[in-house]
């Protein structure tokens, strides 16, 4: 069984509903990723960070999987399928995909500041200042900030070293380390990328490109590729 590995971004997400970092009608606008995205904003006033966040875990929570999700489960059909995220959201699961990979932590989980590896699943959309983990640490969003080592990215590596097909999706691959994730397949791996916007691509063999955005897009690869 051949081995399918999807990166996906936020263009993915977008679709239902959750408006992306760079868009221009993006949710950041209103906020300077200084004050509420960085180690930094959190020591200096961990409130407005969780009150952001809060806005994000409830506009997740509203939020339904959309057709690029589901089909990408279709793929589960015929190949063995890997999904490495760059989103904090959980529509990937909610959509029923099996093996998902979060590069940048997830939005409905919380965690101690002392131990990355403790982890709470937050009930409701809210992670209040006062809420602590065992330890009696307040408890801070499971997302990794800008600034921060993205621990999972070996185990993405090691996942990509292993593929036979690679299907990029919704990213623009301007977000690094997670960019370099084109790198570390096989050369002889298909490649496949799906985004409606203009990305350079030169010098990426076995590409297909496939200039949709994600909800006409994957559905039509995951024809040809359970064809």
């Amino acid at each position: 069984m051949k081995h399918v590995v999807v990166f996906s971004g936020a263009g993915i997400s977008a679709e239902s509903g959750l408006k992306t970092f760079r868009g221009n009608d993006g949710l950041w606008e209103n906020y300077k990723i200084s004050e509420v995205a960085t180690p930094e904003a959190w020591e200096k006033n961990p409130k407005l960070v969780l009150d952001f966040y809060n806005l994000r875990r409830k506009q997740v929570i509203e939020a339904k999987p959309n057709k690029s999700h589901l089909a990408l489960v279709t793929l589960e059909k015929k190949y063995e399928v890997t999904i490495i995220t760059q989103n904090i959201d959980d529509l990937h699961e909610r959509a029923g995909s099996k093996n998902i990979l979060h590069l940048h932590g997830e939005l409905l989980k919380s965690r101690s500041v002392l131990n990355e590896n403790e982890k709470y699943l937050i009930e409701g959309f809210e992670l209040n200042y006062g809420e602590k983990c065992k330890n009696n640490q307040q408890l801070r969003p499971d997302v990794v900030w800008f600034g921060e080592a993205v621990p999972n990215m070996i185990k993405a590596v090691e996942i990509c070293e292993k593929a036979d097909i690679l299907i990029i999706i919704g990213t623009s691959l301007n977000v690094y380390p997670a960019a370099n994730i084109i790198d570390h397949v096989p050369a002889n791996c298909e490649k496949y990328l799906i985004d409606p916007s203009n990305i350079i691509t030169s010098g990426i063999k076995n590409l297909t490109v496939i200039k949709e955005k994600a909800s006409i897009g994957i559905p039509i690869l995951a024809d040809k590729l359970l064809e």
